[in-house]
């Protein structure tokens, strides 16, 4: 699951970059899918260690990450066209796409997780 977070990461550090750089470079609101995929990254990075304990709570902390970044964003685009904005508002699409990607990850997580917790401690020794 370390990898994948990582790669998630870095696709919401693309995103961001991708839609600040179609908002001309001028709003820095744009980056703020990179700043939630660095975080992503680094518990990806620090959770890719045999120490259980470790892993489990950057995986935890991930998780928690991936779940603000759904709802956060989620839930500003649901405002935001409420207000009255469309689906070509460049905010709107890169909000959305967040959203989507981050709740695919923390689906992602939570079977992960489901799956540890179902399987035997001595198979998980093996």
């Amino acid at each position: 699951m370390a990898k994948i977070t990582m790669m998630v990461g870095f696709v919401l550090v693309a995103l961001g970059f991708a839609y600040w750089g179609l908002a001309g470079r001028t709003a820095p609101t744009a980056l703020i899918p990179a700043y939630f995929g660095i975080a992503l990254m680094i518990c990806g990075a620090r959770s890719r260690t045999e120490n259980n304990k470790t892993r489990m709570l950057f995986m935890h902390v991930a998780v928690t990450i991936g779940l603000l970044g759904f709802l956060f964003p989620g839930i500003r685009a649901i405002m935001t066209m409420m207000k009255g904005a469309t689906l070509s508002s460049l905010a709107v699409q890169e909000q959305l796409v967040m959203s989507v990607v981050c709740l695919v990850f923390t689906g992602m997580c939570v079977r992960s997780f489901i799956a540890a917790r179902r399987t035997p401690p001595a198979e998980a020794a093996v």
